[in-house]
C-alpha cells in the first residue's frame, strides 16, 4: 500500500531547542542541502508516524518573527506564504521554550494567523520546577486555540505527544489568533474587499515584505473605492501596532495558564554568568578551555592516528605484494591508498574537535563567548554577531560565511565575510597536524603542556587575531555609513545531549570524509598519472641515464631503484610543474615537491597531505612499511640537507595559516557578495600576506 507523506514545518526562535526536537523526530534520517537559488541551508528529515503514514519534517531557519530582516528569515516567510511551494506545510510545529514563552509566542500567533494547522511545542519542561514555573496546559490550549505538547528534549518526554498530534493533524485548529482588522479597521476592510479570496494576514505580510506567494485574484472596483497602499513610515507604525496587539493577546492568555513563582526557583545561571562573562576571568576561562581542547586533540588521538597510518601503510604493502606489478597496482598503492590514507589519518582529530565544539554549543557556553567577545569586536568595526561566523569558521569557512546573512549591516557583513577565512578551519587541521608532528618535538613545556598541542593552539589564536586585525584595517579602508545593533540570546546552561552531539559530529565528519574524499581521490589519480608519465627521453630512458651516472658508485639495488624513481619523478609532468614554480617558493624553504602540493591544495587545503603522500610514494620504490610522517622526516635535498626542518615547517604552517587555499570558499564569497571583486581581493591579499609572512619566518629561522 502507498505511504501518505505529511509535510511538517518546524519553526521557532533561535535557542529554543528546535534542533533537538528535529533530531528526536528524524534521528539519522536527515538530508542537508540548500534552498534553490540561495545559500541558505535546508534540513529535512523523515519521521514514521504509522505503518502507512510518514512525515517529512522541514527544519526552517530560526527566526524571532515574520517581520524579517535577513535572508534566513526570508526563507521562512516565503515558504509559509506560497502554497505552490513543494514544501508548503500541512502542519506547522512552533517550538518555544518554557522560560521565554512570552517572547516565543509572538511568532506562534503570526504562524496561526496564516491559517496553517499549528502545534505549539513548549520545550525544556524538565526545567519548570527548577525555575518555579507551572503551566496549565488545558487552559493555555483553550486561550491560544491550539494543541500543546509539553516537551523535554533532554528526557524525550512529550515526543510521543507530538507524534500523536501529527497522526491526528486533521483535528488541529487553523483559526487565527488575532483579527487583522484590529490593526487598522478601515485599511484592512478595503484590503479584504480588493482581494476577497486571499488570507488577510498573508496580504498584510505581502505588502510589508518583498514576497511572492502566488496568484492574487483582484475584483474590479470603482475609482472612488479603489485600494491605495500606505507609505513606508505609515506601514511601520501599523507593524508596531500589530506587535502591541499581539503581546496584549499573549499576556491575557499567559495570565490564565502560565505562572512563575521565583521564590521556588533554584537558579545557578546568574552566578555562573557573573564568572563566565567577567571582564577578566571570562577571557582566562575561555582561553584555558581552548588550551585544554588542543592538548586533548594531540594527546588523546595519538593511538588511533598511528593505527590508521600504519594500517594504510600495511594495506599498500599487501596490495603491492599480492597483485601483479603494473600500472593498476601502482595506481592503487601510490595513488588511491596513499592519497586517501593521508587524509583519513586525521579523522580522530577532527572528530575530537567537533565533539568539543558541539559540547560548548549544547551547554549554552558558546553564547557567553559571543557576548564576551562583543566587547572586543566593536572596536574593530564588527558587532558580536560577527563572532558567530568567526567561531563557526573553526569548522568550515563556507557555512560560516553563509552565517553572516544574520548581520543586517552591510559593512559589518562584508568585513566579516572577508576576514572569516583567516580563522583556522578543519581543512587546515590535517596540514597543521602533520607538519607539527614532523617538525615540533613531542615533549613537555614547563613540565605540563605538550609542545605540539601548544603550537596548534597558538595557530588557532593566530588565525583569530589575524581576522581581528584585518577587520580593523578594512573598517578604516571600506567607507560605508552605517549603524548597527547587537542582540545576543543567553540560553540556559544545560548538560549536552549525547544524541545531539553524536548527530552533529557524525554529520560533519561524514561531510569531511566524503566531500574531501571525492576531491582527494580524483586529484590523487590525476597526480599519479602526471607523476608516472613524462615527456622526452629523460623520463623514458630515466633508468639508463641514472645507471650511467652512478656506474662508478657502489650502490645497493634498493638505493639504485630509489635514485631511478626520484629521477623519473623529477622529469615527469608533475615534476616539470614543480620545477617551474620552484624559483618562486625556494626562498620560503620549499622544494618542487612541496610546490606541487601547494598548487593542488588550492582545490582544498587538506589535499596538501594527500598530495605529499602520493608524490613520496611514487618517488620511492621501497616496499618497506613507511608512514607518511616517516617519509616526510626522511626527505632530503640533493645536497643532503633535510627538507622539513623547523624553519621550513614553521614557514609552511604560517603560509597555510594566512593563504586562501580553497576554491569553494571563493565561490561562496562571490555568491554572497554578488561580485568577483571581493573574492579576488581576498585571494590576492591573503596570498600576499601568506607569502611575505612565510618568507620572513624561514629567513629568520634558517
Amino acid at each position: 500500500m502507498s505511504t501518505n507523506m505529511l509535510k511538517v514545518a518546524l519553526i521557532g526562535n533561535p535557542n529554543t531547542g528546535k534542533t533537538s526536537v528535529f533530531n528526536h523526530l528524524t534521528g539519522l534520517h536527515q538530508h542537508v542541502g540548500n534552498y534553490p537559488g540561495i545559500t541558505v541551508e535546508k534540513k529535512t528529515g523523515i519521521c514514521k508516524l504509522s505503518q502507512h503514514q510518514k512525515a517529512k519534517i522541514i527544519d526552517l531557519p530560526g527566526t524571532y518573527s515574520l517581520n524579517t530582516s535577513s535572508l534566513d528569515e526570508d526563507v521562512v516567510i516565503e515558504l509559509l506564504m506560497n502554497k505552490n511551494n513543494e514544501d508548503y506545510p500541512d502542519v506547522a510545529i512552533v517550538v518555544s521554550e518554557v522560560e521565554n514563552l512570552k517572547r516565543n509566542l509572538l511568532l506562534f500567533t503570526q504562524i496561526k494567523d496564516l491559517e496553517i494547522p499549528t502545534i505549539l511545542v513548549i520545550n525544556m519542561a524538565d526545567r519548570m520546577e527548577l525555575k518555579g514555573i507551572s503551566i496549565n496546559v488545558s487552559v493555555l490550549e483553550k486561550e491560544l486555540n491550539t494543541k500543546i505538547a509539553l516537551v523535554s528534549s533532554r528526557t524525550k518526554e512529550g515526543i510521543e505527544t507530538i507524534l500523536e498530534l501529527l497522526k491526528n493533524h486533521k483535528n488541529l485548529s487553523s483559526e487565527s489568533c488575532i483579527d487583522a482588522t484590529q490593526i487598522d479597521k478601515n485599511y484592512f476592510e478595503k484590503l479584504k474587499t480588493t482581494f476577497p479570496n486571499q488570507s488577510l494576514y498573508k496580504l498584510w505580510l505581502a505588502i510589508t515584505h518583498d514576497v511572492n506567494f502566488g496568484k492574487i485574484e483582484k475584483n474590479e472596483l470603482k475609482e472612488e473605492t479603489s485600494f491605495v497602499t500606505k507609505t513606508t513610515s505609515e506601514l511601520k507604525k501599523l507593524q508596531h501596532r500589530e506587535t502591541i496587539i499581539r503581546y496584549k493577546f499573549i499576556n491575557d492568555a499567559l495570565k490564565k495558564g502560565y505562572k512563575v513563582d521565583k521564590t521556588k526557583a533554584t537558579d545557578l545561571r546568574s552566578k555562573l554568568d557573573r564568572v563566565l562573562t567577567h571582564r577578566i576571568f571570562g577571557y582566562v576561562i575561555f582561553f584555558s578551555l581552548l588550551l585544554l581542547i588542543f592538548q586533548a586533540i594531540f594527546d588523546w588521538t595519538t593511538v588511533p592516528m598511528e593505527f590508521i597510518d600504519s594500517s594504510f601503510a600495511s594495506l599498500g604493502k599487501w596490495v603491492r605484494s599480492t597483485l601483479e606489478p603494473g600500472d593498476l597496482t601502482d595506481l592503487l598503492v601510490d595513488g588511491v591508498i596513499a592519497g586517501i590514507g593521508g587524509v583519513l589519518i586525521f579523522v580522530p582529530q577532527i572528530v575530537f574537535l567537533f565533539i568539543f565544539i558541539s559540547v560548548l554549543e549544547e551547554s549554552g557556553y558558546m553564547s557567553r563567548v559571543v557576548f564576551l567577545m562583543d566587547r572586543i569586536m566593536r572596536r574593530f568595526g564588527m558587532s558580536g554577531k560577527s563572532v558567530v561566523p568567526l567561531v563557526s569558521g573553526t569548522a568550515c569557512a563556507i557555512p560560516a560565511i553563509m552565517a553572516t546573512r544574520n548581520i543586517e549591516n552591510w559593512k559589518e557583513r562584508l568585513i566579516t565575510i572577508l576576514v572569516t577565512p583567516f580563522t583556522t578551519c578543519s581543512a587546515r587541521l590535517p596540514v597543521y597536524a602533520i607538519l607539527i608532528a614532523v617538525v615540533i618535538p613531542n615533549k613537555k613545556v614547563l613540565g605540563i603542556f605538550n609542545a605540539q598541542g601548544l603550537t596548534l593552539m597558538l595557530l588557532y589564536v593566530l588565525g583569530f587575531a589575524s581576522a581581528i586585525i584585518a577587520a580593523y584595517i578594512l573598517n578604516k579602508i571600506v567607507k560605508v555609513k552605517s549603524k548597527s545593533y547587537f542582540v545576543v540570546e543567553m540560553p540556559n546552561y544545560k548538560l549536552p545531549m549525547f544524541k545531539n552531539v553524536f548527530i552533529n559530529v557524525f554529520e560533519k565528519t561524514k561531510s569531511f570524509i566524503f566531500e574531501a574524499g571525492k576531491i582527494i581521490l580524483a586529484i590523487s589519480i590525476v597526480l599519479w598519472f602526471l607523476a608516472s608519465n613524462g615527456p622526452g627521453e629523460k623520463f623514458t630512458n630515466g633508468a639508463a641515464i641514472v645507471k650511467n651516472e652512478v656506474v662508478n658508485q657502489q650502490l645497493s639495488q634498493s638505493e639504485l631503484d630509489n635514485k631511478i624513481a626520484s629521477y623519473k619523478l623529477e622529469h615527469s609532468y608533475i615534476g616539470i610543474v614543480g620545477k617551474t614554480i620552484e624559483p618562486v617558493i625556494k626562498p620560503l624553504g620549499y622544494d618542487w615537491k612541496i610546490g606541487i602540493a601547494l598548487v593542488t591544495s588550492f582545490a582544498a587545503r587538506e589535499v596538501f597531505v594527500g598530495t605529499l603522500a602520493t608524490i613520496y610514494s611514487v618517488g620511492s620504490s621501497s616496499d618497506e612499511e613507511e608512514t607518511i610522517k616517516d617519509k616526510m622526516r626522511q626527505e632530503v635535498y640533493a645536497s643532503g640537507g633535510k627538507v622539513f626542518t623547523l624553519a621550513s615547517g614553521i614557514s609552511l604552517l604560517l603560509f597555510y595559516a594566512f593563504s586562501m587555499q580553497c576554491m569553494s570558499t571563493l565561490a561562496i564569497v562571490k555568491r554572497e557578495t554578488n561580485s568577483w571583486k571581493w573574492p579576488l581581493v581576498q585571494l590576492f591579499g591573503m596570498t600576499a600576506i601568506a607569502y611575505i609572512t612565510a618568507l620572513l619566518a624561514f629567513q629568520f629561522l634558517k
